[in-house]
């Protein structure tokens, strides 16, 4: 597998850059909009060339924890699933959060509630970003904009997830997922030798050397005391990962009056809004936001000190708001427009609405 330019899906770039990336195994279950990951994977055998596994599991529910077990060997394991599919997944998603267990998952989100709609949405932000298991926990979260970025952050994901041991959400929708993009491949990077395993997870399950003692990988204590301290390191290395690893693209938006704040798909379609609005004179702005965990709170409020609105553009009853809300400290009229159960707006709709809703409000 040699770098090379493609023309694909985004869920097909997921799957290249699975195998690309050294992947040792993939755990999942067909659900639309992102049936494509493991039908490529499987079309692609890569057990036959780098020795990754691939395995349909017989629920959402087998495949994370398959995924847990994986991944608690020290093994760069990854799974995918759509918007009801990733519901089921919470309670291990806290398992694996619990223990400390670095791996990668994707979401392609779909319109809800319920069982919905496989087209779009963007109404999983608040179970991604607010813990939708139990307990004290955060996913790392990354929302890529195009199907380049859809293969680029499995690359990032991976790096994230072993750096900090975390599980690394990748949160899409059907309408990256779907779409068509030309992709620049990678390299392949080789699987970790038994060796390297060792050396990059050394709290890892793989064997009991006399040199130490048992490495045992699990989220139950049942003292209260030592519990707190596991929640107050976890919370300390969230922190960390919010100085560290916010990432965002601010475009136009030295001279912005107003600013649009979006992600995904959305962002894509503020970014044509944007530019429809400085041809009509208005000084429009975008803040992509490409990490929702750690969201990019100081950008937010550095905006808001300039700006004289900013209108959050979501395909959902509006979610993210709350955070950029809580981010600009109300010194700024902050908006909403979303479109939802899979409807999505065009970049007339978008501007018109900052427009009506805070430019000449």
């Amino acid at each position: 597998m040699a770098k090379e330019l493609k023309l694909m899906k985004g869920n097909e770039a997921v799957a290249r850059a699975m195998i690309a990336s050294g992947a040792d195994g993939y755990f999942g279950y067909p659900i639309t909009p992102q049936s494509e990951v493991m039908e490529t994977l499987m079309a692609e055998q890569p057990w036959e060339t780098t020795g990754m596994v691939v395995l349909q599991a017989e629920s959402e529910l087998a495949s994370i924890n398959m995924v847990y077990g994986g991944a608690a060997t020290g093994k760069k394991v990854a799974t995918s699933s759509s918007s009801p599919g990733i519901s089921l997944m919470q309670e291990g998603f806290t398992y694996l959060a619990g223990a400390e267990i670095p791996c990668v998952i994707m979401n392609a989100m779909r319109g809800g509630p319920g069982l919905g709609t496989i087209q779009p949405a963007q109404s999983d932000y608040f179970q991604s970003v607010k813990g939708g298991g139990h307990g004290d926990y955060q996913l790392y979260t990354i929302a890529p904009a195009s199907v380049q970025e859809m293969y680029d952050f499995v690359f990032d994901a991976w790096d994230i997830a072993f750096k900090y041991r975390i599980p690394v959400l990748i949160l899409t929708d059907g309408a990256i997922g779907q779409c068509m993009e030309k992709c620049m491949t990678r390299d392949y990077i080789p699987r970790w030798t038994e060796e390297e395993r060792r050396a990059n997870a050394p709290w890892a399950c793989w064997g009991k050397p006399a040199s130490r003692g048992h490495n045992i990988v699990t989220s139950l204590e049942l003292e209260s005391s030592r519990q707190e301290a596991f929640n107050q390191k976890l919370q300390a290395k969230y922190r960390t990962m919010e100085e560290n690893e916010v990432k965002y693209e601010a475009i136009n938006c030295d001279d912005a009056d107003y600013i649009f704040v979006a992600y995904g798909t959305s962002s894509r379609i503020a970014m044509k809004a944007m530019q429809l609005g400085r041809e009509k004179g208005l000084k429009i702005g975008l803040l992509r936001l490409i990490t929702l965990f750690p969201f990019p709170k100081k950008k937010v409020a550095e905006l808001a000190k300039q700006a004289k609105g900013m209108l959050c553009v979501e395909m959902s009853a509006g979610q993210m708001i709350e955070d950029v809300k809580l981010a600009a400290e109300c010194k700024v009229p902050i908006e909403h427009y979303g479109r939802y159960g899979g409807m999505i707006p065009t970049p007339e709709d978008v501007l018109a609405a900052m427009e009506k809703q805070i430019i000449n409000k």
